[in-house]
């Protein structure tokens, strides 16, 4: 997967810039607020349909302008291909694919990218949410029929969540919960087991590339969290959360949330047999978060026959000279990345890729 041209039309900071791009590594140099993260940012909102920044498109029309418009131009399986994103104010975006209009549910699998940013070195110390979300982002642009399913499930968790807190309050009988029950019991099992497969693949290719970062001395395991599971495997999942919505309802009326399902899971990341979340030290969660980067790349990459497009926003910093060196070995000559930084001093041994100068919106190579 290729991206060769970015044009970007009164978007952020940018007024109207046409950039073309190397098949290896485009490094973004500039001082702080510049508009270098804009560019990651239009290129990932491209491929997953939305921005890592902002849940309102609003934000993304330059000031005083009431439109604005991104165009990417890639190759996937060798074949040209477009995006065109245009968004007008107090309007819903519009998406043409290849010229035809294109729904943003339909867009994942289209161009395929994985981002690094600072935040997810939290990855590992953070919130469950964030391991969830980036096992679904890795499965959803593998499959996007997974994407399709994890939509249907939070629409029928949250009717099914409106329904708790109206049978709570004695506006509606409980009676009414079975065919929900039914309906998310179904699609929480056929997540789940998505989940647990692509878990199996993850932890295989994230300990080798961890291996790799430490010199073999240290073995890293990521385990799927089912929420509410007493033991390890579950023969049929169907029937377990059918179950375990009865044994939990009187407790989700209370809450007026649903208590067990996919939404509560987590990922469990060991190294040498320890969780690397309470015990690791600061080194240790980073080569973790490192090797689990290098892993989803090469997840989507067996899982579609190329690898995705690599996006290291102000990354380069954050890790140290080995980590570093590391990344860009790997990525060398195999994965079209972009990155931005602030500083050329990371990269005055590269000989390859290509520069380009941010500067108050304006791009120079």
């Amino acid at each position: 997967m290729r991206v060769n041209q970015l044009v970007l039309h009164n978007f952020r900071n940018y007024v109207n810039i046409d950039i073309s791009f190397t098949a290896n590594i485009n490094v973004f140099i500039g001082p702080n607020a510049q508009g270098k993260t804009n560019l990651i940012e239009a290129l990932y909102l491209a491929a997953m349909g939305r921005s890592h920044r902002t849940n309102t498109d609003q934000e993304l029309i330059r000031w005083d302008q009431s439109a604005a418009s991104i165009e990417v131009v890639f190759f996937r399986q060798d074949v040209e291909n477009s995006l065109k994103f245009k968004f007008i104010t107090s309007q819903n975006k519009e998406i043409l694919y290849n010229s035809h209009p294109l729904p943003v549910r339909e867009i994942i699998g289209s161009l395929n990218a994985i981002l690094f940013s600072p935040e997810d070195l939290l990855l590992i110390k953070g919130a469950p949410v964030l391991r969830r979300r980036f096992l679904d982002n890795e499965i959803s642009q593998a499959n996007p029929i997974y994407y399709r399913q994890l939509l249907n499930y939070n629409r029928i968790l949250g009717q099914r969540n409106n329904l708790l807190k109206k049978i709570r309050e004695g506006k509606a009988g409980i009676d009414l919960l079975s065919p929900w029950d039914e309906q998310l019991a179904k699609v929480a099992a056929t997540i789940t087991e998505k989940r647990l497969e692509s878990v199996k693949k993850l932890t295989m290719l994230a300990n080798l590339h961890h291996r790799k970062l430490t010199s073999n001395s240290e073995n890293l395991t990521v385990n799927y969290y089912l929420s509410g599971a007493k033991k390890d495997k579950i023969d049929n999942l169907h029937r377990w959360y059918h179950s375990q919505f009865d044994q939990q309802r009187k407790q989700d009326i209370l809450n007026g949330s649903t208590g067990i399902g996919p939404h509560r899971d987590d990922l469990i990341i060991l190294v040498n047999g320890k969780n690397l979340r309470n015990f690791g030290s600061q080194g240790q969660q980073r080569t973790g978060v490192l090797a689990m980067k290098l892993a989803e790349l090469e997840f989507i990459k067996s899982e579609t026959g190329e690898y995705p497009i690599l996006l290291l926003d102000d990354v380069m910093s954050e890790l140290d000279a080995a980590r570093r060196s590391e990344l860009l070995l790997f990525i060398r000559e195999r994965i079209q990345t972009f990155i931005t930084a602030a500083d050329e001093q990371y990269f005055s041994k590269i000989k390859f890729g290509k520069f380009y100068h941010i500067q108050n919106g304006m791009v120079t190579e």
